[in-house]
């Protein structure tokens, strides 16, 4: 089902009620940019659309109380943002790069966010993982790698019944190409968003429905899940 977001309700929130934590969020992202390398944006208009209205534009793919763990996770987009607007979700952030995940415990302590635990640990190797396998009510994903590589990371982290959800940009090739990885991962595509921001033009969110348990051997690791994507 093909719906579409207004991004302008969002952009209210963002510069109005919860204006000094995104400030505050920006001050930290450029602090620590130099150093982290976490983003190529950096002026505070494209940080504020690029990244921050990104994020939040999904936030009705959220549902109530759920629990979500992110893949990826980069500077915190979308969870941090998320996390801001939607105090009710919890949040576990699965980064493998080291200064990455300090700037996130930095940010999450410095914005008051509880319920939000940084994970330093490779999506391919945790997955396997008991503790954390088909756990979690959510699994997202932005801007990691195409959807097809990107569901055999994420869906095997999805509880049966819960929901994996892809930010991409314009996606209609990739909803294609993953088609085949979708289904033997244990996924079925729900819904698809698409909103345009401004300045950076058309983005997608893209709901998989998690239908049935995905095979043990997934994800597969060693780097095949970007080499020989299913």
């Amino acid at each position: 089902m093909l719906n579409s977001i207004d991004p302008a309700r969002y952009l209210d929130i963002i510069n109005g009620e919860k204006k000094f934590l995104f400030e505050k969020y920006f001050a930290l992202l450029t602090e620590y940019n130099a150093r982290f390398n976490l983003t190529a944006i950096t002026e505070r208009a494209d940080v504020f659309e690029k990244h921050f209205l990104d994020s939040v534009t999904g936030e009705t793919f959220f549902p109530k109380n759920a629990n979500v763990l992110e893949v990826g996770s980069g500077a915190g987009f979308p969870s941090l943002p998320l996390k801001i607007l939607r105090e009710d979700l919890s949040f576990t952030l699965v980064e493998s790069t080291g200064k990455k995940c300090e700037f996130l415990k930095v940010a999450a302590k410095e914005l008051s966010l509880s319920d939000v635990f940084i994970l330093n640990e490779r999506a391919e190797t945790l997955a396997h993982d008991l503790k954390y396998r088909e756990k979690f009510d959510i699994c997202c994903a932005r801007a990691v790698a195409r959807l097809n590589t990107l569901s055999e990371y994420c869906m095997p982290f999805v509880k049966i019944g819960g929901s994996f959800i892809a930010y991409k940009a314009d996606a209609g090739e990739e909803l294609d190409e993953a088609e085949n990885a979708i289904r033997k991962l244990g996924g079925k595509v729900l819904r698809v968003a698409c909103c345009t921001l401004p300045n950076y033009g058309v983005r997608t969110l893209i709901e998989i429905k998690k239908v049935k348990q995905t095979p043990s051997l997934y994800p597969r690791g060693q780097g095949k899940e970007r080499k020989n994507p299913l």
